[in-house]
């Protein structure tokens, strides 16, 4: 029971996790170029465990609770992807999207760390699926079982950012090209920007 528990958990969490998204997308970017992949992998899976735990410990009922918490997220998490969009559209504009691979220098090690939890915690579609949705899935399980699918969906997210990550520069040689870079770009663009407007425009529920 316990196995199987821990593999809906598993199931449920994945299926949540490898939808595309705005953090999915950027963690892509950054495999791509190999740069502070490990770093943006970590804060990703543990932001992504922490907020699952939360919920199943029954957090998640805040959440829900504090509506005008999911506004202020909202609203900033649109600013910052019409910001992050409008950079990706220069880029491809300019051409100038594709980076040597290698780690880079300390700022923008910080600039990547603060871009990377913008993405994780700005969204609040993150909240309601991780500790709403999953906290929910996990409430008919009694007792330990229902850490069993915790412990699933954590597995899940952790499997997903380390395989998209570091799976990303299995598409490098594609990416060897500029115009690769150009589509990836206005395509992050337009992404972006339409999650934007549908932040904006679809309430919160």
């Amino acid at each position: 029971m316990f196995f199987s528990v821990l593999a809906t958990g598993f199931l449920t969490g994945a299926g949540l996790i490898m939808a595309i998204g705005t953090q999915n997308a950027f963690v892509l970017r950054q495999g791509l170029e190999r740069r502070h992949v490990g770093l943006v992998v970590a804060i990703c899976a543990l932001a992504d465990i922490v907020l699952i735990l939360g919920g199943v410990a029954g957090i998640g009922t805040l959440v829900e609770e504090w509506p005008g918490l999911l506004q202020v997220l909202r609203f900033g998490g649109a600013a910052f992807l019409a910001w992050y969009g409008l950079l990706a559209a220069q880029r491809a504009w300019t051409g100038k999207g594709s980076l040597m691979a290698g780690q880079g220098s300390e700022r923008n090690r910080r600039r990547i760390l603060l871009t990377c939890l913008a993405f994780t915690f700005l969204n609040p579609h993150v909240y309601l699926d991780t500790m709403v949705l999953l906290g929910s899935l996990s409430t008919p399980y009694p007792g330990h079982l229902q850490w069993a699918f915790a412990l699933g969906a954590c597995a899940a997210s952790a499997s997903w950012f380390l395989a998209l990550g570091y799976g990303a520069r299995l598409l490098q040689p594609v990416f060897r090209q500029p115009l690769a870079w150009r589509v990836l770009d206005a395509s992050i663009a337009v992404f972006m920007l339409a999650l934007c407007a549908v932040l904006l425009l679809r309430p919160l529920h």
